[in-house]
């Protein structure tokens, strides 16, 4: 679907906020920039990680999560610049299909983090459609904040990988930045997953 005036948007902060209180026992990842100050906004936690310039990391690291965590529900938040660099995860997704990773796409038509210029998905590239392609049947956007409760009833189930679109606001809201020490980040997530640092 691409994005045109017609299309509901949908506040990130807003929407991020109520998914995160949704599912407050979730792993989260999440994707460079905006995607992790939308995080970060809604409350810092233990199980958050927050990925700062890996750029195209996001679902790659979630589906490694998703698969050593089998018994937790695993959440990527991440934008749709940071998913088109790394798109080719989702062939990796599709193909392991762990039930309890969804992948959340703040999608607002633009590299945010680059100077806003307009990204593929406001050009065309249907990034469901493409989910579909790689396997993950249960993918679908979003253009309403209610959806929140639906996505968080699958996230809690862990029964199917999920892949969903969020078209949301292209605005920018003021950056709330998480801890930049990623030994620390990830000694953090260790320790409240119960494993030792390293």
């Amino acid at each position: 679907m691409s994005h045109d005036t017609s299309t509901q948007r949908i506040d990130r902060r807003e929407f991020v906020a109520k998914l995160i209180s949704a599912v407050p026992d979730a792993l989260i990842v999440t994707g460079l920039g905006s995607a992790s100050y939308d995080v970060f906004a809604a409350g810092d936690r233990d199980k958050n990680y927050y990925l700062w310039g890996a750029m195209g990391g996001a679902a790659p690291v979630g589906l490694g999560l998703a698969l050593a965590q089998t018994d937790k529900s695993v959440v990527v938040i991440t934008g749709d610049g940071e998913q088109l660099m790394g798109i080719g995860s989702l062939g990796s997704i599709g193909v392991k299909q762990p039930k309890n990773l969804t992948i959340v796409v703040l999608d607002n038509g633009h590299f945010g983090e680059t100077g806003m210029q307009r990204s593929h998905s406001s050009l065309g590239t249907d990034l469901v459609a493409v989910a579909k392609g790689f396997g993950i049947a249960d993918a679908f956007s979003v253009t309403s904040i209610d959806a929140c409760n639906d996505i968080a009833r699958g996230i809690h189930a862990r029964q199917q990988t999920t892949f969903v679109q969020v078209f949301i606001e292209a605005d920018e809201p003021p950056r709330a930045l998480p801890p930049r020490d990623g030994p620390y980040i990830k000694n953090r997530f260790r320790a409240a997953l119960g494993l030792q640092p390293f």
